[in-house]
């Protein structure tokens, strides 16, 4: 790239960029792995009864099967151009993508996080024109595009002396930094730039030195302060972003020029938002720091609201007190939520496990800890799965309660949070294993195709999901209550009698597997909705489910405004008194099924 490409200002000037939405919890995020969504080549659709598992058939097919997933498979930005019709469909009005930045091209880092160039695109996804123009065509169809974006390491750019050290809190003696060929051979007190370009060492110039990275070994414990903050993250090599306590930071020289090439892709792409990586392997100073810059420099674009979300293990509390002190507007929910959605839609646990994630309020108090609507991502699946640590699966490996995936689907819509669905979900992928790759299967065919095939495309768009999602979708863009209405999780009964002491919570009490209905509220401007899944595989049930008395009165109706089975929509129910301060309805909801009722008036 011509430093003069580079002047931020010349970017910018005269160019109008895409707005930043008002509200972000009305959006439905899409998260995919750019070289496992599409690669822009035709395969055939994928059949279940013709080629399921047509990968495993003999020992060389199934070994090719293995080898491809843990390597590129030729996904592209490309190929993601071309199926932003089929998001668009679904519903989705957002897409996170994996990291695209130039990785080291002597290391298998298909999934985009051991950057060696932060400002090129890797030739394995396209050219930087390609990101432009997926932003440029999402835009078209009012789709925002998030890119996922690295500030704790770099690539494997170096070698250490000798063997590879653990972190022991020392610096260690670098050999050289690596050149195209991986090998050490770039002096590292002062590496020849010419003979380094493009494939070897670390880009922009202004990293290409010792002084970027802290140089202590690789994380042993992942717990330890500061181990976790200034070792290396396995081969790839930590950076050093900066020095002292948050109110005094100071940001080190690699950080600043790490942040203006983000700004640089701002302002050259139209992005509308990032995911940072590995939040708690950062300083909160450094994230603060990069949070700020960015969120003023996308101001002056007229992105008023540009959203950074924060990958940030560590537990829920941790997460909370991240977001507030660095000014990150929402979370990855990857500590509690995804487990207890899962868990939640498949009967595996009590509801209110899930639902009392969340609160109804942004105001400090006794839920402080609790997530808020907007400063939340929720999902089920994802790439790297944290809280599966030995065996990593999807929501449909599980056989015997696959058949409720349009169920966890529901219950990710429309419970509170920024809705994210992981690539391929809306076509039931099972990917199962005992590492990453297995839940990283190729959506579009090529060598590691889901349901361990090869040489098929799963772009179903008559799929029983994807059309279930796409319905869904649409109700809650249609409807502000359940993109942002308040939520309560409602006492339910199945006895005849109307006793104030046969409601309760459901799944209070169960052993094997929550086999009933849970029903749960969303109010919004003085208007109720309730909602209710059916966690009987077998069985259409029916029960009497709580609401909001002060909304509602003795007499009036709620009216299906979607049901699982069709020929509920627009049935009546009416409001029914158990005691003065105390009203419900009677739904039914199908076997692996769904509702929603909303007042009517």
């Amino acid at each position: 790239m011509d430093r003069a490409d580079f002047d931020l200002e010349k970017i910018t000037e005269g160019k109008e960029y895409f707005p930043s939405p008002q509200a972000w919890e009305e959006q439905i995020l899409y998260f995919l792995l750019v070289d496992r969504f599409n690669d822009g080549e035709e395969y055939p659709l994928y059949n279940h009864d013709q080629d399921y598992e047509n990968a495993l058939q003999s020992e060389e097919t199934r070994n090719a099967w293995e080898n491809s997933g843990s390597t590129w498979n030729g996904g592209n930005l490309e190929g993601l151009i071309e199926k932003l019709d089929y998001l668009e469909e679904l519903g989705i009005t957002g897409i996170w993508i994996s990291p695209v930045l130039k990785q080291a091209p002597f290391a298998d880092t298909y999934h985009g996080y051991g950057i060696q160039n932060f400002l090129e695109v890797d030739p394995h996804f396209g050219t930087r024109e390609d990101l432009k123009m997926l932003t440029e065509e999402a835009h078209k169809r009012d789709i925002l595009v998030i890119l996922d974006v690295i500030l704790n390491h770099a690539g494997d750019v170096f070698s250490y002396k000798g063997e590879t050290p653990s972190y022991d809190g020392s610096q260690h003696p670098v050999e050289g930094f690596r050149d195209e060929s991986g090998q050490p051979s770039l002096n590292p007190e002062s590496p020849d730039f010419d003979r380094a370009w493009p494939d070897g060492g670390v880009w922009p110039a202004e990293l290409f030195e010792l002084e970027t990275f802290s140089r202590k070994g690789y994380i042993t414990d992942w717990d330890d302060y500061p181990e976790y903050i200034e070792g290396d993250f396995h081969s790839l090599k930590n950076i050093d972003t900066g020095r002292g306590e948050l109110e005094n930071f100071r940001a080190s020289k690699a950080l600043e020029v790490l942040t203006k090439c983000y700004k640089y892709w701002i302002a050259y792409a139209d992005l509308d938002g990032f995911r940072l990586d590995t939040v708690k392997h950062l300083s909160p100073g450094a994230t603060r720091y990069f949070v700020t810059e960015i969120h003023e420099f996308a101001h002056t674009l007229g992105k008023k609201n540009f959203y950074i979300i924060g990958e940030i293990t560590g537990g829920m509390e941790f997460a909370r007190d991240m977001c507030r002190k660095t000014g990150l507007n929402a979370a990855l929910g990857i500590n509690r939520i995804p487990e207890n959605l899962e868990k939640t839609a498949k009967g595996y646990q009590k509801p209110e496990e899930y639902f009392s994630i969340f609160k109804n309020t942004q105001l400090m108090g006794e839920d402080e800890y609790k997530w808020y609507k907007n400063n939340v991502i929720t999902m089920f699946d994802d790439h790297d799965m944290v809280y599966k640590q030995n065996h990593k699966e999807r929501f449909c490996a599980d056989r015997k309660t696959a058949p409720l995936l349009k169920n966890a689907i529901f219950l990710n819509l429309f419970t509170p949070g920024i809705p994210c669905i992981y690539y391929g979900t809306e076509q039931g992928f099972d990917g199962e294993g005992d590492r990453d790759k297995y839940v990283r299967e190729a959506m579009f065919g090529g060598d590691f195709g889901a349901f361990r095939t090869s040489s098929r495309n799963f772009f179903d768009e008559n799929s029983d999901i994807y059309r279930e999602m796409s319905e869904l979708a649409s109700l809650r863009n249609d409807h502000s209550a359940l993109q942002m209405g308040r939520q309560y999780l409602r006492e339910i009964s199945h006895d005849s009698d109307n006793s104030i002491e046969d409601f309760q919570l459901p799944g209070e009490d169960f052993s094997e597997r929550y086999e009933g209905i849970i029903g749960w509220s969303r109010i919004f401007s003085q208007k109720e909705y309730l909602l209710a899944v059916n966690s009987n595989l077998e069985t259409e049930l029916e029960a009497k489910i709580m609401i909001d008395s002060d909304l509602n009165q003795p007499g009036e109706h709620f009216k299906c405004l979607y049901s699982s089975d069709s020929d509920q929509k627009n049935d009546r129910v009416e409001i029914r008194e158990l005691d003065p301060e105390n009203y419900f309805i009677t739904v039914s909801v199908p076997a692996r099924g769904r509702v929603i009722y909303k007042t009517e008036r």
